[in-house]
């Protein structure tokens, strides 16, 4: 018998062998994996897990940052619907609503439990006290100046 030979290998050949395209069957999840999830089941496992381990003031602040983003949006839809006559009747509204919700937010992240290691040089009483003097300067700034 003789002896096999390897095979030659051309020059211009390249030396990785082309990777095969997966099948649209082999890249869909399986069923009991996290991701074939539906949105609902999803949805509701982090609402179960917020309501469970959030604290009473982040939810109280969370649902006042829902008002602000709701009245937001009633301006808003007031103002493309009816129009805008006064519009700095509008820019006062919308902008106040709009700074409030960024104040809200900053107070939310300040005083979150999670976060004290992050802020551990500014208490909840001062974070509360920067938040209404935020306030106060914002509603004056939107009344006298843009009214």
């Amino acid at each position: 018998m003789p002896a096999k030979r390897a095979p030659q290998i051309s020059p211009h050949a390249s030396a990785v062998p082309p990777i095969p395209k997966p099948s649209p069957k082999a890249a869909a999840a399986p069923p009991s994996s996290p991701a074939a999830q539906s949105a609902r089941e999803v949805s509701s496992a982090l609402w179960r897990h917020y309501r469970s381990t959030t604290p009473q003031r982040v939810k109280l602040t969370d649902a006042f940052m829902a008002f602000l983003v709701a009245v937001g949006g009633l301006q808003f839809a007031y103002c493309v619907l009816v129009g805008n006559y006064p519009f700095n009747a509008f820019l006062s509204g919308f902008g106040a609503t709009v700074g409030q919700f960024v104040l809200t937010a900053s107070l939310r992240i300040q005083t979150n439990p999670e976060n004290r290691r992050e802020f551990e040089s500014v208490s909840h009483e001062r974070a509360f006290a920067d938040f209404v003097l935020g306030s106060l300067i914002l509603h004056f700034f939107c009344v006298n100046f843009i009214n």
